[in-house]
């Protein structure tokens, strides 16, 4: 109880940066992100300018659970329940139609990666927002990955509207997750083990 308390001031601020359209940097239970709402364009324009990032680029999208994922992706195989009840590490799982995001959020195939965050800030965050989070790498486009948040660079720290306190990054892995791809048969692609 006494993190929630100490981690909801913060999550309240990151909401009302999002809701206004902004860049929040954030840890995930991965690593260290650059986050907006993924379904406002600008907010989404404004990471991928930020980063430098190629348009042609997938972006991950974190929701708090499968009823919010239920509403971005056209279905939800059964395949993709029983992976995310088994995985012992965080799992990204590319679905085949995404739905109701910015359009630079999907590939041009219009499948999507998505991810459940189990970390208590991320999942407080998406929580109030009532919407799902795009998360990028805290880094230009090409460089490292932040593990912590000692490690982004000072340019990104500058550009985004708000920045998480670097205590919040505890329980992250420092990794990027695994990513599995589902196609619309049922098949399974290990696309990062």
């Amino acid at each position: 109880m006494k993190q929630n308390e100490n981690i909801l001031p913060f999550a309240e601020e990151a909401v009302k940066v999002l809701r206004g359209g902004g860049v929040i940097l954030y840890p995930t239970d991965t690593i260290w992100g650059l986050g907006c709402d993924a379904c406002n364009p600008s907010a989404v324009e404004k990471i991928t300018v930020l980063k430098n990032r190629p348009a042609t680029k997938n972006y991950i999208v974190l929701v708090s659970d499968l009823y919010m994922l239920g509403h971005y992706v056209e279905q939800i195989p059964e395949i993709a329940e029983q992976l995310l009840e088994v995985a012992d590490k965080p799992l990204t799982i590319i679905y085949p139609g995404g739905i109701n995001l910015a359009p630079d959020v999907c590939s041009p195939d219009g499948s999507v990666a998505i991810r459940i965050p189990s970390q208590a800030f991320c999942q407080s965050v998406i929580r109030r927002l009532r919407r799902p989070i795009l998360s990028t790498s805290a880094n230009l486009s090409g460089e490292k990955a932040p593990a912590r948040y000692s490690g982004i660079d000072l340019q990104i720290i500058k550009q985004a509207d708000w920045s998480a306190p670097s205590f919040l990054e505890a329980g992250a892995t420092g990794k990027a997750s695994s990513i599995i791809k589902l196609g619309t048969g049922g098949e399974v692609e290990i696309i990062r083990p």
